[in-house]
């Protein structure tokens, strides 16, 4: 059963209105601004009842803002609007539970969540919503008095879900204070940004994650194995800096292939030329693999003895493969079923404090929508375009670093291993 409901907004010869409050950091991360001009583009107005500006830095602000609309279904859709900037009702309500009738999806008007951390009310009290991500609903433990995002395809029969974005409030992320990457560089991608500095700031906030007791997460293409960068992220593995690894097939077996023959896709990483016979390699390799059972049996057995997929397996990372319609093979730890890689992606990422995406870009997105927007996330690329669409797609504190992939993972290596 919905919990009890407040009385619509003030309505007066047909105009709708509801006050609204936003704290913060409002000014300098123009917060305010960007609510007063939706409320306008959505057809709506304003009134600043009240603004009270911090007269410091570390200072919040705050302001309470009368919103009027023609209807009452306009209010309802600019209201929507705004939580997803932080805006709050003053006189904040319940959330609104309906269960869930179909195994699979939510009710009509569940509210769509995004990356942002977020709270819903239940019995007068604000609790945080737990697994937080973009793109999914809002499911209610009522006896347990626990909420939590949950994907489509995860819904149950009588599931409670959250509907509408009344009991909803989001608590965007404040623009850091301290100057450093994610303050002294923006999401802006350049090919001109000094790549000395911009590395030496994912090397500060690698070692920050470490000293938080965070995870570290990787998520790689097969790029970084054919420009011959293995060598450097199998370092950055067995120097203890890397704690999760996303990737495909293609970069577990093209690393194998190089351990096997040193080749990737045939082509010798020693000499940069084709060998003979070399496009049957990552067949054979994988092969080889199946008929020993997997990965961590091929380094048990002494057949596997160097690598990225090598370290990971004597370092204990948390590893998810994740397959698609293309693979050869798979290697048997592919996960082939796209909704179970997703879960165990969700698994692994628990405790991630920095996600390192490099040379991949549809790995990358689907990735960056995983994650909340409180964990930091560096793209590496030599194509502007997939951190630009990384970013396009909600995962909007990307900073992006438009490079080779083998300079980049080679400096990396050197600055924080030198420290072993």
């Amino acid at each position: 059963m919905s919990p009890p409901q407040k009385q619509p907004a003030t309505s007066v010869r047909g105009e709708a209105s509801e006050e609204i409050e936003v704290r913060g950091h409002i000014v300098d991360s123009l917060l305010l601004p960007k609510i007063l001009d939706r409320i306008l583009q959505l057809g709506g107005s304003f009134e600043i009842l009240e603004c009270v500006i911090g007269t410091r830095r570390v200072d919040p602000s705050r302001a309470r803002i009368l919103v009027r609309a023609e209807s009452s279904v306009l209010l309802e859709e600019i209201l929507g609007d705004l939580v997803e900037h932080g805006a709050a009702p003053v006189r904040p309500e319940d959330a609104k539970l309906v269960p869930a009738d179909i195994a699979g999806a939510f009710p009509d008007g569940f509210h769509a969540t995004t990356n942002q951390r977020t709270q819903v009310r239940l019995r007068g009290e604000w609790i945080a919503v737990d697994a937080q991500e973009m793109d999914c609903g809002i499911a209610v433990d009522v006896a347990a008095g626990t909420a939590r995002c949950v994907a489509m395809t995860d819904v149950a029969v009588g599931m409670a879900i959250v509907v509408g974005h009344a009991g909803v409030r989001v608590i965007p992320e404040e623009r850091p204070r301290a100057v450093n990457l994610f303050g002294f560089m923006n999401s802006n991608v350049s090919s001109e940004k000094p790549k000395a500095v911009s590395l030496h700031a994912v090397a500060d906030s690698i070692r920050a994650t470490r000293r938080e007791g965070k995870k570290v997460l990787l998520v790689g293409g097969p790029a970084i194995i054919h420009t011959g960068s293995s060598r450097h992220l199998a370092d950055l593995i067995r120097g203890g800096w890397i704690q999760t690894l996303f990737a495909g097939n293609a970069l577990a077996t093209h690393d194998i292939e190089q351990a096997f023959y040193d080749t990737s896709l045939g082509v010798s990483l020693t000499r940069g030329e084709a060998t003979e016979h070399g496009h049957e390699h990552h067949l054979r390799a994988i092969n080889t693999i199946r008929r020993l059972g997997g990965i961590a049996q091929a380094v048990e057995k002494g057949v596997l003895k160097s690598g990225i997929m090598y370290e990971c397996i004597q370092k204990g990372v948390d590893v998810v493969l994740a397959g698609s319609i293309r693979d050869d093979g798979p290697l048997p730890e592919v996960i082939t079923d796209t909704l179970k890689a997703q879960k165990a992606m969700r698994g692994a990422l628990a405790d991630v404090g920095f996600a390192l995406l490099i040379a991949t870009a549809l790995h990358s997105i689907a990735v960056g929508n995983l994650l909340p927007a409180w964990v930091k996330v560096v793209c590496v690329d030599i194509n502007p375009a997939t951190v630009t669409k990384l970013s396009d797609r909600g995962t909007f504190q990307t900073i992006g670093m438009v490079t080779d992939v083998e300079p980049f993972l080679r400096s990396l290596a050197e600055e924080l291993c030198i420290e072993d």
